[in-house]
Parts: C-alpha cells; sequence; structure tokens
C-alpha cells in the first residue's frame, strides 16, 4: 500500500534530482572501462565505499550474509536513484562482538582502518570528490576503524567524508514496528528484513526468543558488549542473537527498509551539498 508519506517522498527525490547537476544515475565501478572510470571519479559527486559483513553469525535461523545483503539492497537504491559511484565492497571486517563464531572477522582494527583508508586513497587520487563509508554494523563496533578512516582522509588529503551506519538510518519510525521487548541482533527487526529480501535462506522453523542478559546500564559511557560461546562470561549467549525473531514478518521488513532507504537517500543529498576544498 502506498502510503501519502512514501507519495511525498518520491515526489522530493524526483524534484531532488532534476537539475542539471544529477541527470544521470549512478553507476557501479566495476561495471565501467577505465575510460568511463575516468569520467565517473571526476564527475560524481560522491564515491560510496560499501561495507557489510560476506559472513557474520546473526543467530541459528539467518544466514551469515545479512549484513551484506542490506548493503547491497541500500547501495542499489542509491545507484538507482542519484549519480553516486559505488565502489566494489568490503566483506571482511573488525568485528570484535563476534569473534568467537565462524565468519570473515579480521582481528586487527589498525588493518582494518587501513585498508579502508587505502582504498579511499587511490579513489581520491584519481578524483573521487567526497567519500562515503556506507556501514550495515553499527557505529560502535565496525563504524570506530571506518570513522577513523574517515578523519584522517579529511585531515590528511583535505576530502570530505561521511561514515553511515546501520544505526543512522534507523529513527522512530523504526521502533514503532517492534513488538519485542527489546533486541537488535538478528531480533525482530533484523530478521524481518531478511524475510523481505531473501525469504528463501531464513529458517523460521529454527528462530528462537532470546534476551539474554542485557541489563539496562544505568551510568554514562559506552561499555563494549560481546556475544560469548563461553559460559562462564556474563555474555554467554546459547543462540548468538539478541531479541524475539518469532515475531518478524516480511511487511515489517518491507516498511523498515522503507525508512532506513529513505534516510541514506537523505544523507547522500545533503552530503552531496558539502563544498570541497580546493587541491
Amino acid at each position: 500500500m502506498v502510503t501519502r508519506s512514501m507519495m511525498l517522498f518520491e515526489m522530493l527525490l524526483l524534484i531532488s534530482v532534476s537539475d542539471a547537476s544529477a541527470q544521470s544515475t549512478g553507476a557501479y565501478l566495476g561495471d565501467l572501462t577505465w575510460p568511463e572510470a575516468d569520467e565517473r571519479l571526476a564527475t560524481s559527486p560522491i564515491v560510496v565505499i560499501p561495507f557489510g559483513a560476506g559472513a557474520k553469525e546473526h543467530g541459528p535461523h539467518l544466514p551469515m550474509n545479512a549484513d551484506r545483503v542490506v548493503m547491497e539492497y541500500l547501495v542499489t537504491q542509491a545507484v538507482a536513484r542519484m549519480p553516486v559511484l559505488v565502489a566494489p565492497p568490503i566483506l571482511h571486517g573488525w568485528m570484535p562482538a563476534f569473534r568467537e563464531f565462524p565468519g570473515t572477522s579480521i582481528l586487527d582494527p589498525d588493518l582494518f582502518t587501513r585498508y579502508a583508508l587505502e582504498i579511499a586513497q587511490v579513489l581520491i587520487r584519481h578524483g573521487a570528490q567526497r567519500i562515503v563509508f556506507l556501514n550495515t554494523g553499527i557505529d560502535h563496533a565496525t563504524g570506530l576503524p571506518l570513522s577513523i578512516a574517515a578523519r584522517e582522509i579529511r585531515a590528511e588529503l583535505k576530502t570530505p567524508a561521511l561514515v553511515v551506519s546501520w544505526d543512522d538510518l534507523e529513527d522512530e519510525g523504526i521502533a514503532a514496528l517492534e513488538e519485542q521487548l527489546m533486541g537488535g541482533h538478528g531480533g525482530e527487526i533484523e530478521t524481518s528484513i531478511n524475510l523481505f529480501l531473501q525469504a528463501e535462506s531464513v529458517r523460521m522453523d529454527r528462530a528462537v526468543t532470546d534476551y539474554g542478559d542485557r541489563a539496562v546500564k544505568s551510568y554514562a559511557g559506552y561499555q563494549p558488549g560481546i556475544i560469548s560461546r563461553d559460559r562462564g562470561d556474563p555474555g554467554f549467549s546459547e543462540t548468538g542473537l539478541f531479541g524475539d525473531p518469532t515475531l518478524a514478518t516480511a511487511e515489517k521488513g518491507r516498511r523498515a527498509l522503507e525508512i532506513m532507504t529513505r534516510n541514506w537517500l537523505e544523507a547522500l543529498e545533503g552530503f552531496a551539498q558539502v563544498r570541497v576544498p580546493q587541491r
């Protein structure tokens, strides 16, 4: 069902890309010939470097590609509607909270930071005007090393940089969809999104409710968490998830992605207007 807010959003998108500087849609760097890449790097207002874990545990019911699939969906939406250039994705990352589970994890955060920075440096050397890291992990996890890379890009290379993490794309609209008592990783919303994007890979027969030991913190500060397989650890989890995926539906996933996509495109539109220092 198309709501009035959806119609208004589509109208705003059409208006925002109607000027002469945004006549074309986006492109994937890997799909171009090198002369085409030369031109796109010089003219695209934004180059996106997407990160989504190629394999990370999301409970016993979700495929380990869950972050990657959401990343691919979001960059597809950007390419279809804006003149962005999307670099090949980063699929391995620094994910300490999930280190005890199989997956595409890099143990050294400095290595991950340097890798992301090296990719950006090459793109900037060939003409990229602004760099956006899309991070379908959270800001206080994979977003940390990517944010360090972004700061170095701005300070040393004089190029505007932006990190957009999963947290940045959520708002009260997604909270309104939730019925679970609490949750996040592999819970109601993430499972709903995967039911919408790849239902054939979701094992709802294996979905269980697991709120774990997640007492609300009553003091200030950032306290890193972990999902542990060690029964002696307070972060121990039988399932590797946090929340109630049994409440998930594909319709909730569709609506959640609609919200995330809107916030993602608005971030790109706003960042595309940031002034670029003269080199």
